[in-house]
């Protein structure tokens, strides 16, 4: 079956880093899309970032576009978010999705078939 397991979350004061990661088993990594999504209290799951199977195309949501990238290893089935200058506001679940479909503007929770299980990360001020 497929799954996808995030990690690297965790607490981090604002300004800091962390490097999220997921990993993939069960599907063909190559002839998936793979995006970002968080989710913070009370709150819908939101788009953070996408990345092509071939790792050439990326899009990003506005509030992270200079401080998150989106990476992908293919011979390592895994997907990474980058993420900088931390804020308060980036406090949320954060998922990581896969997307048979190739291309961008794909930013809704429906449009991905799989979905990991969430890593927190926790900004304080």
């Amino acid at each position: 079956q497929v799954q996808l397991v995030e990690s690297g979350g965790g607490l981090v004061q604002a300004g800091g880093s962390l490097r999220l990661s997921c990993a993939a088993s069960g599907l063909t990594f190559t002839s998936y899309d793979m995006g970002w999504f968080r989710q913070a209290p009370g709150k819908e799951r939101m788009f953070v970032a996408r990345i092509t199977r071939g790792g050439f195309g990326t899009s990003y949501a506005d509030s992270v576009k200079g401080r998150f990238t989106i990476s992908r290893d293919n011979a390592k089935n895994t997907v990474y978010l980058q993420m900088s200058s931390l804020k308060p506001d980036d406090t949320a679940v954060y998922y990581c999705g896969a997307d048979r479909e190739f291309g961008f503007g794909r930013y809704k929770e429906s449009q991905y078939d799989y979905w990991g299980q969430g890593t927190q990360v926790t900004v304080s001020s």
